[in-house]
C-alpha cells in the first residue's frame, strides 16, 4: 500500500514539475527609426543567422516589414524548433527603407523576447 501511495505521489510531482516549464515564445522585435527618431512604416527587415558567431548560429533567414507602429516581430520559435539543441542564436539585421540601408545585430534566446532598434541614416 505504501509503495502504491508513494508511486502516485511521485507521478503527481513529476506531472506538476513538467507543467511548470517555460512555454513563452522566442520573439525578435525590431523597431526601425529615422535619423530624426520617427518610427518608420513599411521598412523591410531581413534577419540572417550569423554562422561566424561563437557558438555558431545555424542557417536562418526571415524577411518581414514594419507595421504602422514602426516595428516588426519575427517568431524565432521556428529556429529553435528546427535546431532543438540550440538555446541561443546570433542574428544580423538588415533594414531597407526606400534608398536608405542600415544594419544591426541581436542575440536571441529560447523562450524570451529580444528587442532591437535600428536607426536609418540621413
Amino acid at each position: 500500500m505504501k509503495k502504491a501511495l508513494l508511486g502516485i505521489l511521485l507521478l503527481s510531482v513529476t506531472i506538476i514539475a513538467g507543467s511548470c516549464k517555460s512555454k513563452d515564445p522566442a520573439i525578435l522585435k525590431v523597431f526601425v527609426r529615422s535619423s530624426s527618431n520617427q518610427l518608420m512604416n513599411g521598412a523591410r527587415v531581413v534577419i540572417i543567422g550569423d554562422q561566424q558567431s561563437n557558438p555558431a548560429t545555424m542557417p536562418f533567414t526571415d524577411t518581414s516589414y514594419t507595421n504602422s507602429s514602426g516595428f516588426t516581430t519575427v517568431n524565432m520559435d521556428d529556429y529553435f524548433t528546427t535546431y532543438a539543441d540550440q538555446t541561443t542564436g546570433y542574428f544580423d539585421i538588415l533594414v531597407k527603407q526606400n534608398t536608405k540601408n542600415a544594419s544591426g545585430y541581436s542575440r536571441c534566446r529560447v523562450h524570451t523576447t529580444s528587442v532591437e532598434t535600428i536607426f536609418l541614416p540621413n
